[in-house]
């Protein structure tokens, strides 16, 4: 039987893997085919575009979210703390890795604790939804929230990763129902995230009625996890295993309207793919609260905290630019200009 890796040196393979490889899918996010309808008489001053939203309770600068990234190691330490800092300054939203990690062996707990630097974001916990069913419920959601003083819960959905990385958990039966359990129980809201393979339809459906508050779809597009596990497959069989996949999924924008059609009036999130803040004014437009990028984040918080921040200041006025030049002078009006498909 195959060694296990301890899962802090699982934590410290992938973020190396994704600062040093080329780990993205085939697939594209979709979004390069929607354009807005470009307006020369928009009739609004660029100063007074207003991309701001409340969320969860909490009043965001921009519709923009430094998507779950990492945790469990000390250079994950380092750059979680970057991104933190850099999200207060700007007013944006942020998740954490996979807290597992520090759940089983506490000394992690600190590479995930981000409030010391970043008292006011909006920030979301992340445990894998899989770890239901293998011995994980409630009391380690809350221990999850608790760790980082989290405005919110992430319950990661990875069937693809577990199935093609070495001795994967992948046990995904029943887990709806005891999804279900922990909405019905956790004192914050329940989101439910992809990892970088989208929502259909009928999954978007089957979480709505577990009682989730928002989706966030993670579409294909970005990183592939199942490229992430081709370069630490410890054999050339897992190897190819994992290289099959590399074109899998269903595609942010396609991700996106999903959701929207299953349950309407529930809030969603798009990641997968977005380059930048023209990518995320398209998702609003198409229905998301939030777009959210981790592959760019990641490059510019492994340089600095300030880097870090001139990305989201840049992303901003991408996103406050494609508002003016189509004729949204707030994210309310944005959502009401039609996109047009190629």
């Amino acid at each position: 039987m195959p060694k296990v890796a301890p899962i802090d040196q699982r934590k410290a393979d992938h973020l190396k893997i994704n600062l040093e490889q080329d780990v993205r899918s085939a697939l594209t996010s979709g979004l390069e085919a929607y354009r807005f309808t470009h307006e020369a008489l928009p009739e609004l001053d660029l100063k007074r575009i207003n991309p701001s939203l409340s969320l969860f309770g909490k009043l965001l600068q921009s519709p923009i979210l430094i998507s779950s990234m990492t945790g469990g190691t000390n250079e994950a330490e380092t750059i979680n703390l970057h991104l933190a800092e850099a999200a207060q300054e700007c007013g944006i939203a942020m998740g954490v890795g996979s807290q597992r990690a520090a759940i089983e062996r506490p000394e992690q707990v600190k590479t995930f604790q981000v409030r010391r630097v970043a008292p006011d974001i909006l920030l979301f916990a992340n445990l894998g939804a899989v770890q239901f069913n293998y011995n994980y419920g409630v009391d380690q959601c809350r221990k999850a929230v608790e760790m980082i003083q989290a405005d919110a819960l992430y319950l990661h959905l990875n069937p693809l990763q577990e199935a093609v990385q070495d001795a994967g958990d992948t046990n995904f039966a029943g887990l709806a129902k005891k999804i279900e359990e922990v909405c019905k129980k956790i004192e914050v809201p329940v989101i439910a995230k992809e990892v970088g393979w989208g929502i259909s339809e009928r999954t978007a459906k089957l979480l709505a009625d577990c009682g989730v508050q928002a989706i966030d779809v993670a579409g294909a597009g970005g990183t592939s996890w199942s490229q992430v596990e081709m370069y630490r497959a410890p054999d050339e069989f897992t190897r190819q295993l994992a290289a099959t996949f590399v074109g899998w999924g269903i595609p942010t924008a396609e991700a996106l309207l999903n959701v929207k059609r299953a349950a309407p009036n529930l809030k969603a999130f798009a990641s997968g793919g977005i380059k930048d803040g023209l990518d995320i004014a398209k998702c609003v437009a198409l229905g998301a609260e939030l777009g959210g990028m981790a592959g760019k984040f990641l490059k510019a918080a492994a340089v600095s905290t300030e880097q870090t921040v001139e990305l989201i200041k840049l992303t901003k006025r991408q996103i406050e630019v494609s508002m003016f030049a189509c004729g949204a002078e707030n994210l309310a009006s944005l959502r009401n200009e039609k996109l047009f498909k190629l």
